[in-house]
């Protein structure tokens, strides 16, 4: 079973239990996914399709922190709910452990000494995770901190 039919599926089993707000998210999954199609004019693989997904949960984190910022908290509890509906469809993420080993092999493998070089690690590193959701911040952040370290 294809990715859109997984969504497809799932958005028919929400409309039929009357989860509203499931059912919003795979519509909204569903529409961005149709649109960046529209964009390039074909079909989407799985791989473009599990980016579309990672740029929703950097949308609801994003979302989250404004409104907990902006004291709504009623809001960032409905995003947090958003945000574990789409996290169910990407693949397991990376763990620290995962991200440190990457991040290591890739400092090794460029013979990066200095922050300068943190470009280089950081593309390195995601290449080395690929097939893993992993947040681009959060491994730039520990390598900025590895690179620091050593420079």
């Amino acid at each position: 079973m294809s990715f859109a039919e997984k969504i497809q599926k799932d958005l028919v089993d929400a409309m039929r239990s009357k989860d509203e707000l499931r059912l919003s998210v795979l519509r909204g999954i569903k529409a961005a996914i149709k649109h960046k199609e529209v964009e390039k004019i074909r079909v989407l693989d799985e791989p473009e399709s599990m980016q579309i997904l990672q740029t929703l949960v950097k949308q609801r984190k994003e979302s989250i922190e404004q409104f907990t910022k902006g004291n709504r908290p009623e809001l960032a509890e409905k995003e947090t709910k958003e945000l574990a509906i789409i996290e169910s469809y990407l693949p397991a993420g990376a763990s620290e452990a995962e991200m440190d080993a990457a991040i290591a092999k890739a400092i090794s493998e460029s013979g990066a000494s200095s922050i300068k070089q943190m470009g280089a690690v950081v593309k390195a590193a995601k290449s080395a995770l690929e097939g893993k959701t992993v947040d681009g911040k959060a491994l730039s952040d520990r390598v900025r901190e590895r690179l620091s370290k050593l420079g």
